[in-house]
């Protein structure tokens, strides 16, 4: 039971990524540890549809009071406003989604990294893997191995780049069943 309490929940020693566990075809348990760095949205779609269609109904409300009243250029404006306003919001929603999500299984780190609608994948034998900032401390972080490279880290706050390489460096050594094990210890004492 401590096992099924303990699923999703990080371990007191990961800070950014989570544990989980997947149920085999052999009765066996599968181990990974998945980072999901994300951007920080305030608005939902849907909240966003209804900002932007709240808009719309104020602005051509009024600028059909004045059309009515014989301001007959407010409401070419009017429509100027909004159609910049919504191409605005479309370039904001295209890239509302971006993230970059890093999972460790056994024998293999997987990157992919979402922007705007394009995926950058990028697969490596997890013993083989550098962590290392590009620049310096508060660069992004490149995962380099096999002759491939990717940089992560694009959604975590300068200062606490150098914890999430950390954190890489230490889940590559362990490997997925040491935090399952610490996650499974943590959930016990809890």
């Amino acid at each position: 039971m401590a096992v099924s309490l303990a699923t999703g929940r990080p371990p007191t020693h990961l800070r950014f990524g989570r544990v989980h566990a997947e149920a085999q075809a052999r009765g066996e348990t599968a181990l990974s540890v998945e980072w999901t760095l994300k951007r920080n949205c305030s608005l939902r779609p849907s909240q966003l549809l209804a900002v932007y269609a709240s808009l719309c109904v104020i602005s051509l409300g009024i600028a059909t009071y004045f059309w009515l009243h014989g301001a007959t250029l407010v409401m070419p404006f009017a429509w100027a406003e909004l159609v910049m306003v919504g191409v605005a919001l479309l370039v904001y929603a295209r890239h509302a989604a971006d993230r970059e999500l890093i999972t460790l299984q056994a024998g293999r780190l997987t990157v992919e990294h979402l922007n705007g609608g394009r995926v950058e994948r990028a697969e490596f034998a997890p013993d083989w893997v550098r962590v290392e900032p590009r620049d310096d401390d508060r660069s992004l972080i490149e995962l380099s191995g096999q002759g491939r490279m990717i940089a992560v880290g694009r959604y975590v706050r300068p200062e606490l780049r150098r914890a999430l390489a950390e954190e890489f460096r230490i889940a590559l050594r362990q490997g997925p069943a040491t935090w399952w094990r610490a996650g499974v210890a943590a959930g016990d004492a809890a």
